[in-house]
């Protein structure tokens, strides 16, 4: 490890119980408007777990303690119920297509995390993933911490064991396609970026006045994105990180974290120096036939990116207002 990165480990790494819920609180009134806090959920299909995750922050983090200011919940276009499950555990629910509707809509999660900074008015902004299971609201607390009592950080990354399925071993400090695409990336080309527990975490929270200057990938690649261009325009000690505990969510087969892959090597190729690609790209996969052969299947991946949303005429009128 560099010794940059070494150094910036030990200095920007911290735990969720550094920083009591007291301390947030007077930090939090100290700042003023520039402590207000918005956490956004992008959701898809989420119904099962999105409203316990809205129960426990509405619960813990607005009711019993007033640290959130704002809790929404963006749909990108479930067919189940996630809509009015989120909306019955108490967050203000937002469909991605009524945010911005001049521009139309593109599919993928970088989108909703995008367009979801016209939709929210806190100076700091807390994303968490909606299909994450036994919740704890530390998530948030533990990101945000940081924020209002460091002001030389702007992004801050949740870290934490990941285990796969129900077994105590295995994959418990990073997912898959962390360990073997993610981390790779970083190490060869970005290697300041190596202390980064989880480089694709869900769970991360940032001042608005650094995301509003980012490009946002629209598809799997946003995580690995907002890191490097943060890293490139605020410089490593920008960036943190908060020991959360452990991280369950559900996991998907070999050939979605394949799909996923793609997107998050396309966002990383692209912030390399000197590196043209295609503008639609596609994986191609293999299903084996009942006849025993074998039939490719190509999916497109997600390539395009949104532009800085301070670059948007409705988003630098409300800003101006």
């Amino acid at each position: 490890m560099l010794e940059e990165a070494e150094k910036w480990l030990s200095r920007r790494s911290w735990g969720v119980t550094d920083r009591s819920m007291q301390q947030l609180l007077t930090a939090k009134r100290a700042a003023g408007a520039a402590g207000s806090i918005s956490v956004v959920l992008p959701a898809l299909n989420e119904e099962a777990t999105v409203g316990a995750i809205v129960e426990a922050l509405r619960r813990d983090l607005m009711e019993d303690v007033p640290l959130i200011d704002e809790l929404l919940v963006v749909d990108s276009g479930s067919t189940d119920r996630t809509s009015e499950v989120a909306a019955g555990a108490g967050a203000k629910v937002v469909h991605r297509d009524e945010i911005l509707p001049r521009v139309p809509s593109l599919p993928g999660k970088g989108e909703v995390l995008w367009r979801s900074l016209l939709a929210t008015t806190g100076e700091i902004i807390c994303f968490v993933d909606a299909d994450l299971r036994e919740f704890d609201s530390r998530f948030v607390s533990g990101t945000v911490g940081p924020l209002l009592t460091e002001p030389g950080v702007q992004l801050v990354k949740a870290m934490y064991d990941r285990p796969l399925g129900d077994q105590p071993s295995g994959a418990r400090q990073g997912g898959r396609v962390t360990e073997l695409v993610a981390r790779p990336l970083l190490n060869l080309h970005w290697p300041q970026l190596a202390g980064v527990v989880q480089p694709l975490g869900g769970e991360y929270a940032a001042r608005r006045s650094l995301l509003e200057r980012l490009p946002f990938p629209v598809g799997y690649g946003v995580e690995l994105g907002l890191l490097i261009d943060t890293l490139n325009v605020a410089g490593l000690d920008a960036v943190g990180q908060v020991d959360v505990g452990e991280r369950k969510h559900r996991h998907q087969d070999g050939q979605a974290l394949g799909r996923m892959s793609a997107a998050i090597m396309r966002a990383a190729q692209c912030r390399l120096p000197g590196t043209m690609l295609p503008t639609r790209l596609g994986l191609t996969q293999f299903q084996r036939t009942e006849d025993g052969g074998f039939v490719p299947e190509t999916h497109p991946i997600l390539a395009d990116e949104r532009p800085p949303m301070s670059t948007i005429p409705e988003y630098a009128a409300r800003q101006a207002a």
